[in-house]
């Protein structure tokens, strides 16, 4: 039996994987590189390589709508030809005949985390700067001028409270890619000792992790405000942080980080105290962990709705796949949206699309189970 379920499968989900890829790429990609190509004299081969590159991306949300269309579609059809109710007259349960859908959706349901953490991040993060290039050839993939990096922390104050203050705020007048010019480095993360330096360039030292300043002047200020010391110096290293080289290079969207890149972006701003910046991206990392769940929510939903006695063609199973998928990233949004407010945790926001998913499913499963 399972066998037979995994074979009548297969094919709805290579046709709904097709029918959905085409849609979702038309409507997302490809007008707008077709605009490029018309328009901004884009290269056909530059093209069809972010084409290319494009796809993992589109694969990762073409997935949970095949694997809700296939199960409608195929448990529907066992329905209406009264397959099912000729394995239930047998002793089969509905949960024994779902379960070779939700079986299937699990593995989609990895093939879409691998996907989505190994290959859909470097194709993405390629795809924006083989378009750079090939529009904005002059122009670099870092930040040129004006480099500004805060540097914040919680400081408790005598009441009890904590009271955010700025720590250490980095300046930059211009950066070439390798080395920034016209420095200024406010320091106040040492208690009783303020420290203003000016620099006329500077540059990482990755392998003693320190700051390279060169022919610049150091202001020394005492806790009365009063200048202490003033010391030149043509070469002086400073312990801080390589954040401010990360905010100069070119930053990554959300889709174009893993899990682990998205991490080590979190733990930059954190340092630089965006709040709004944390709490988004505490979010998308709970998302990428929790959106190929999808998948198994998307099957189950689809095999049960497919086994409630009815009869169902190809385009009715279509119009509920859509008014499902419809419901499910509407609802993810939404919820994404309330996240990034601070109104729901990043747990919550990422995971209730799925819970309420879940709890749809089980309840038609055991609903339809006791008919």
């Amino acid at each position: 039996m399972d066998r037979y379920l995994a074979t009548e499968l297969i094919p709805p989900f290579l046709f709904s994987f097709g029918i959905f890829a085409s849609l979702v790429f038309t409507a997302d990609s490809l007008y707008e590189l077709l605009r490029k190509v018309v328009q901004a004299g884009l290269p056909l081969e530059i093209a069809l390589k972010v084409f290319l590159l494009k796809l993992p991306r589109v694969i990762v949300y073409v997935f949970p709508m095949s694997t809700l269309l296939a199960t409608l579609m195929t448990y529907s059809r066992l329905s209406a030809e009264s397959e099912l109710i000729a394995l239930r007259s047998c002793g089969v349960s509905v949960y024994r005949m779902v379960l070779a859908a939700v079986v299937m959706s699990f593995l989609v349901a990895g093939i879409t985390f691998v996907v989505s953490e190994q290959i859909a991040p470097a194709a993405n993060y390629e795809a924006s700067v083989t378009l750079d290039r090939a529009l904005k050839s002059d122009k670099p993939t870092f930040k040129q001028e004006n480099i500004f990096y805060p540097e914040y922390q919680n400081v408790k104050q005598p009441d009890g409270s904590k009271e955010r203050i700025l720590t250490r705020l980095f300046y930059a007048d211009k950066f070439d890619g390798k080395r920034m010019k016209g420095l200024t480095l406010i320091d106040r993360s040492q208690e009783g000792l303020n420290q203003i330096v000016v620099a006329e360039s500077g540059e990482w030292n990755g392998s003693q992790s320190v700051w390279d300043f060169y022919n610049g002047t150091i202001y020394l200020v005492a806790p009365d405000r009063s200048y202490r010391n003033i010391a030149r110096f043509k070469h002086q290293q400073l312990q801080l942080p390589r954040t401010p080289l990360d905010v100069a290079n070119r930053s990554r969207d959300f889709e174009e980080m893993n899990i682990a890149q998205s991490l080590e972006q979190l733990e930059i701003e954190s340092i630089s105290g965006n709040e709004q910046k944390v709490r988004q991206l505490r979010v998308r990392i709970q998302q990428k962990i929790a959106f190929p769940f999808a998948c198994v929510v998307c099957g189950l939903v689809g095999a049960t709705v497919g086994t409630i006695p009815q009869r169902t063609g190809r385009a009715a199973s279509f119009g509920i796949s859509l008014a499902v998928i419809f419901t499910y990233y509407t609802t993810l949004q939404v919820a994404r949206t309330l996240g990034d407010t601070g109104f729901l945790s990043p747990f919550v926001a990422a995971w209730l699309p799925n819970f309420l998913g879940l709890a749809l499913g089980l309840f038609l499963l055991v609903r339809t189970a006791r008919r």
